[in-house]
């Protein structure tokens, strides 16, 4: 009998589809093309000087050569305690925090931390790429709560009492959303939250995008508006998308100790401790103030209001007002099946197929979030960029007929 030669655990992942169109557009942007590139969530602001600056003298301290703590720096974990309760008004100890490399890692290790093979988790859909996929390394059991632009891409607890049954553990709680840019009102997250709470289930809560909210809509952390679940909330969080550092690789994961504490054994076989240059940049970062943060959300404000206007002036597009991270996620549904340059794309796929190639603009569809019909576009990017971008866009779908 012949062995596969790639595991069957492995094989079942996906690529990442948002990493997909961005390395897809970077190609044809090397090979001479004008593409713009609207896939990747990745603020194109500089790492403000002074995060940059920690990690140059991080570089010139001898200790940070060495292995240090697999959980983290002692210093950045008892700073990110003090920035949760700075930010959420969530009170945790320095032990209830794990230091990760980005935020994917800490998605990750929540979930093999917390499931067992068979066990459920509601996820409501859009959903960002990578939360299947750790689910699915963990053995679990993804079961979706189908949201649309009619409600905002908001959830109701009905529909997740809908979903909920005896193998239910555990409730992924995203907002402001990745790929939605839906934000849950106080109210709403504290009802969700009483919900979870009363049927004994663990929230895991990713809130990467905390500080990126508009229009007067209000951040609200889970773990703040229903304090009885602390001992039930895993919170994931980075420095990623508040501080333009991506590239630098530093989330986190906060939870009772226990979870904290077998998910850094976890890690502590996975990768050890994150790079120290990465956590002494990261310590300087959510350390300050929030004020280069404030400059960066009022440029993503002002790309918000100017891109969902030009999508929903494109006929057959609807687009909901995102009042949360620098996504628009846009229905296309109505032009599925329309011919276009002489082609007639049956799906979202096929229709951000054909606008990469024809306007050379770079959307990712629907299908890599769990509801076909749909495009997400980042508005990370220059302003000039994003009114060419969506220029070019709604030109090529004004020809379906």
């Amino acid at each position: 009998m012949t062995r596969p030669r790639i595991s069957a655990r492995i094989s079942a992942i996906s690529e990442s589809a948002t990493l997909a169109v961005d390395a897809k557009a970077k190609a044809m942007k090397a090979a001479g093309r004008p593409v713009i590139g609207f896939g990747a969530g990745e603020p194109d602001f500089p790492t403000p000087d002074y995060i940059v600056e920690a990690a140059v003298e991080a570089c010139r301290t001898p200790r940070f050569h060495k292995y240090t703590p697999a959980g983290g720096l002692p210093e950045l974990k008892q700073a990110i305690a003090d920035k949760t309760l700075r930010d959420s008004g969530v009170a945790v100890e320095a032990a209830q925090v794990l230091v990760t490399n980005g935020g994917k890692q800490a998605v990750y290790e929540a979930f093999a931390t917390l499931l067992d093979p068979g066990d459920e988790v509601i996820v409501v859909a859009p959903y960002w790429t990578t939360y299947p996929e750790a689910i699915k390394l963990a053995g679990g059991v993804q079961v979706d709560v189908v949201t649309d632009e009619s409600t905002g891409y908001l959830a109701s607890v009905e529909q997740l009492e809908a979903a909920r049954t005896e193998r239910t553990k555990v409730l992924l709680f995203v907002s402001p959303s990745n790929p939605t840019g839906a934000v849950y009102s106080p109210e709403q997250v504290e009802a969700i939250g009483r919900w979870a709470a009363e049927n004994g289930l663990w929230v895991v809560t990713d809130e990467i995008y905390e500080h990126l909210v508009y229009g007067g809509v209000r951040f609200t952390s889970i773990a703040a508006a229903v304090p009885e679940l602390a001992d039930r909330v895993v919170v994931l969080n980075g420095v990623a998308k508040t501080y333009a550092m991506t590239g630098w690789r530093v989330g986190w994961l906060i939870g009772p100790k226990d979870v904290v504490k077998a998910a850094t054994n976890l890690q502590s076989h996975a990768t050890s401790n994150v790079s120290n240059v990465s956590q002494a940049a990261a310590l300087a970062a959510v350390s300050g103030d929030l004020s280069a943060v404030a400059r960066m959300r009022e440029a993503f404000d002002r790309r918000r209001q100017t891109i969902v206007r030009m999508l929903n002036d494109i006929p057959g597009v609807v687009c909901p007002e995102p009042f949360g991270a620098f996504y628009a996620y846009a229905s296309v549904k109505e032009l599925l099946g329309k011919e276009i340059r002489g082609n007639r794309p049956r799906t979202s796929a096929e229709l951000a197929e054909l606008v990469l190639e024809e306007a050379e603009v770079a959307v990712v569809p629907g299908e890599a979030f769990g509801t076909p019909g749909y495009f997400r576009l980042s508005y990370a990017l220059g302003d000039d960029d994003l009114v060419e971008g969506v220029s070019r866009l709604g030109k090529l779908l004004a020809e379906a007929h």
